[in-house]
């Protein structure tokens, strides 16, 4: 009977140890804030492969720049606009020697402006450049000034925003309220961690265990 006694309290012991283990932490897949490349090709809009500063346009491509948040190129938010080339350029007539690209810049919703800031008016311009030009070089001639870092990324496109490049943020761990206003939260230190409560309980709890175990043995002896 008393071994039964303390085995039903062992396996209490281990059952709420086991829940203090279950306790999930809190995890968010962290996100950037940066301007997006994209390419229409007449109809949608694809993430480009290659970053402006390579990529070269031909004469009558429709770029595209949308600054959010954003954990991956395949969650990335795309312009909100999808005009065509002829809508842009249409009254710019073809040139030797040079070529039209027509350029789209969206600068997002409040939601994924950062602090302080508001996001520009949207832009589609039609730049007239030279043959060999780069979308980077298209962009430069519609939309100053262009910000970027060390590490040539494009973090600024007419002024906006006025700083930051690229930062990691987490998005989900951000009040929806907060989030409407623009206002992004730098999420605690120890999310996605246990807590140090829970750490210290599970300890206990596996020092009872034990006890547990040794004075069932000393019993049975």
């Amino acid at each position: 009977m008393r071994g039964g006694g303390i085995s039903g309290t062992l396996a209490a012991v281990l059952l709420a140890f086991a829940g203090a283990l279950a306790v999930p932490g809190t995890a968010h897949a962290a996100g950037y804030r940066y301007w997006s490349f994209w390419e229409n090709d007449g109809a949608t809009w694809a993430y480009a492969t290659q970053g402006p500063a390579v990529s070269r346009p031909a004469d009558g491509a429709v770029n595209g720049f949308r600054f959010a948040v954003s954990a991956n190129s395949q969650d990335a938010a795309k312009p909100r606009e999808r005009p065509d080339f002829a809508s842009v350029c249409g009254s710019t007539p073809a040139k030797p020697g040079s070529k039209r690209v027509a350029v789209v810049v969206d600068p997002g919703t409040a939601a994924d402006a950062p602090d302080g800031e508001t996001p520009p008016a949207p832009l589609a311009e039609c730049a007239r450049v030279d043959a060999d030009a780069t979308s980077a070089d298209a962009l430069a001639a519609v939309a100053k000034p262009l910000r970027y870092n060390s590490d040539a990324l494009l973090c600024g496109i007419t002024g906006y925003p006025e700083s930051g490049c690229g930062e990691q943020i987490s998005p989900a761990a951000t009040p929806t309220a907060s989030r409407a206003t623009g206002a992004l939260q730098k999420p605690a230190d120890d999310e996605g961690t246990p807590t140090l409560g829970i750490l210290a309980g599970a300890a206990a709890v596996l020092a009872l265990a034990a006890a547990a175990t040794w004075q069932a043995r000393r019993r049975r002896a």
